[in-house]
């Protein structure tokens, strides 16, 4: 299997436990409140990929990996606090719309993601990706619409939109973390914004005394966030932000089946409408297409990297023993292959 098909794996693995977090999560805030809900989801995930780390440094995997530095730390600060204004408005949002409507909503994600890359990080977004953008932009209207005769907005889905608007900036604050230990970064996500969260709970006044919800919360925030996270930052490597989260895509699909079979919610007219158009809006996202002749300028930098993808073209004494991590100088060249907007092709169009 080629990288980027590897990478698009990834991507749907990461998607697919994200999905299960919405339903479970709309279960787990009857005994939950919502801040102190986001807070239980990062610190599971910090806690679970704590020991997977562990496992790393003991076997050694770690030192494949390049570490999050000093330079990072903007990136990482940022990333931090988004992470916790994001699960904080989607448990909010939850509470006040149906668990279906919300996972469908989580596309606009998509949208967010694509048109900060665009705007802030000038990366490529072509037509296809401009056709998914203005399908998903309709849909979300149409799930956020509670009211059509008075063209009234359901204020869970404007929480739940705020949420994909928040993480759409963070995930390309991680994209600039891509390059760096995934585990490490899903390490310092948790902790950081899970404690940022159970901070903002304390304050507020939300406890909960139902035990097993909250441990039931801590292995559901394992799964659907550390794990989903871990498998998202190895994805962005190769696919970067946009197309990432384009793939990323099937997550609300899964959320909306298992809301439907574990609430039986009623499947309105207008939800249907909007789930044809989302699944189309999906597939334009990630049928995106993009090769061209394109320039790479001299850079250097360090990362988890082999020597048979036609970029790491440098020598070194051992440069035949596999993935590695150490600094290194790309020297400037020009080519044309099919490529994706990865760390390696930040060029302009």
């Amino acid at each position: 299997m080629n990288v980027q098909k590897t990478a698009v794996l990834q991507a749907v693995i990461a998607a697919a436990c994200y999905g299960v977090s919405t339903p479970f999560s709309k279960i787990l805030l009857a005994e939950i409140p919502p801040t102190l809900m986001a807070a239980l989801l990062y610190l599971g995930a910090g806690i679970g990929m704590s020991f997977i780390s562990a496992f790393q440094n003991k076997s050694g995997t770690a030192k494949k990996e390049a570490k999050v530095t000093r330079k990072d730390l903007p990136y990482a600060v940022a990333m931090i606090v988004l992470d916790i204004a994001a699960p904080i408005f989607l448990m909010t949002g939850l509470t006040m719309t149906t668990a279906a409507n919300a996972s469908l909503l989580n596309n606009f994600e998509i949208v967010a993601t694509s048109v900060i890359a665009l705007v802030f990080f000038k990366e490529a977004v072509g037509r296809r990706t401009w056709a998914a953008i203005i399908l998903i932009t309709f849909s979300s209207i149409l799930l956020s619409v509670e009211d059509v005769s008075g063209f009234s907005f359901s204020v869970g889905s404007l929480f739940v939109l705020l949420a994909c608007v928040c993480w759409g900036l963070e995930n390309n604050c991680t994209r600039m973390l891509s390059l760096k230990n995934p585990v490490h970064v899903v390490v310092l996500k948790g902790f950081g914004s899970g404690l940022g969260a159970l901070y903002i709970a304390f304050v507020l006044g939300e406890f909960s005394a139902a035990v097993p919800y909250v441990i039931a919360a801590l292995i559901l925030g394992f799964f659907a966030y550390g794990l989903s996270i871990f498998f998202y930052i190895r994805a962005q490597r190769e696919l970067g932000a946009a197309r990432t989260s384009a793939y990323y895509a099937v997550a609300p699909f899964i959320g909306v089946g298992l809301s439907f079979l574990i609430f039986g919610q009623d499947f309105t007219p207008m939800f249907f409408i909007a789930l044809v158009i989302m699944i189309a809006g999906s597939y334009y996202a990630a049928a995106e297409k993009h090769k061209h002749p394109h320039t790479h300028c001299r850079v250097e930098h360090e990362h988890r990297h082999s020597h048979g993808d036609g970029h790491h073209t440098h020598t070194h004494s051992d440069f035949d023993k596999g993935e590695h991590s150490h600094p290194h100088v790309h020297e400037e060249t020009a080519h044309s292959h099919r490529h994706t907007p990865d760390m390696h092709h930040n060029h302009s169009h």
